[in-house]
């Protein structure tokens, strides 16, 4: 038999070591934004539940139907019963209630609000079914293969089974996310840390704090999307850009949002120094290099209101070597 302490002792150890073997996602990929080349994947055509990285996909038909001539920023949208009734992280839309389109966007990416991407869903495409047609066919355009949408916001259905909800991978929201870059503003919206829904409109706005616990704490990142359902366990779709490279990583199915917020810190910083240099010409003399700089978020406002539910528990700050982020 061994001594007492060095039971204990072993025990440490075994414990630490399944800490250290357990999984921090189920799925992961990082490419370059600009040419679409995999620089990292594990398992990253896991297919899963999303939860509010959805609303990506949301993001990209509003946009298309913006640029149809359908809808523009400043269109007017009353909101719904159904809009009322969704539940989970919202801005508290009543019925009757008018906001612009170009609001319930910033509401949708923001506070990940489900009554925005509801209402967005009915003034872009008539209903919530033909919307959620456009999104797979949207889907179908980009060659996400592994990608089925049920909803706009990434809710799971009353069943809770896995095969109603939506689904998708890390590798088609990697695609996702890069024609998102390239082809809409979404970063306008993303970047955002904080503001208020509703000001003007209602006696007390709602405050808004982005769930993207990397923005203004890793360096240069500036989107996209978190999501969390118990389903689903803790996504992020993210992008960061330095030095004129820009790449963007996914991560799905993560434990909790702190193992999620710090491993994909360290695909973002492991990937980055991997990096070659890019090929330019060299500056004139009398002429600095160009140094490009990430879309700045909005002005904070100054006004303040109750802090509101967010669609991720509470999350702690996290470490990486070299200082807190």
């Amino acid at each position: 038999m061994f001594p007492s302490h060095v039971l204990r002792f072993i025990l440490t150890l075994a414990l630490a070591a399944t800490a250290a073997a357990a999984p921090v996602y189920k799925g992961a990929i990082v490419i370059e934004a600009q040419t679409g080349d995999v620089l990292f994947e594990d398992n990253a055509d896991y297919v899963g539940p999303p939860a509010s990285v959805t609303k990506l996909m949301s993001f990209l038909v509003v946009t298309d139907a913006i640029r149809n001539g359908r809808l523009t920023l400043r269109t007017p949208v009353t909101t719904t019963t159904a809009d009322s009734r969704i539940g989970g992280t919202q801005v508290w839309l009543k019925e009757g209630e008018v906001f612009e389109v170009g609001e319930l966007l910033r509401a949708m990416m923001v506070q990940s609000a489900n009554d925005a991407a509801h209402a967005l869903a009915h003034a872009a495409a008539g209903s919530r079914e033909a919307f959620v047609a456009a999104m797979n066919a949207r889907a179908q355009d980009l060659g996400m293969t592994h990608t089925i949408w049920r909803t706009p916001h990434g809710l799971p259905p009353s069943s809770r089974r896995i095969e109603e909800s939506d689904v998708t991978s890390p590798r088609d929201l990697a695609k996702l996310s890069r024609a998102l870059i390239n082809q809409t503003d979404i970063l306008r919206y993303t970047s955002i840390e904080r503001a208020p829904f509703g000001e003007g409109k209602r006696p007390q706005p709602v405050m808004m704090d982005n769930h993207n616990n990397l923005l203004g704490k890793v360096r240069g990142v500036d989107g996209l999307k978190t999501g969390f359902t118990r389903p689903a366990g803790f996504c992020l779709a993210a992008t960061a850009e330095r030095d004129g490279r820009r790449l963007i990583a996914v991560i799905m199915g993560s434990p909790s949002s702190k193992e999620r917020d710090v491993k994909m810190a360290e695909l973002l910083e492991n990937t980055f120094a991997k990096l070659p240099p890019l090929r330019t010409e060299s500056p004139r003399a009398t002429e600095p290099a160009t140094i490009v700089i990430s879309p700045a978020p909005l002005p904070t406002p100054a006004a303040s209101a109750p802090q509101q539910p967010s669609d991720e528990p509470p999350t702690v700050r996290f470490q990486l070597p070299g200082g807190t982020h």
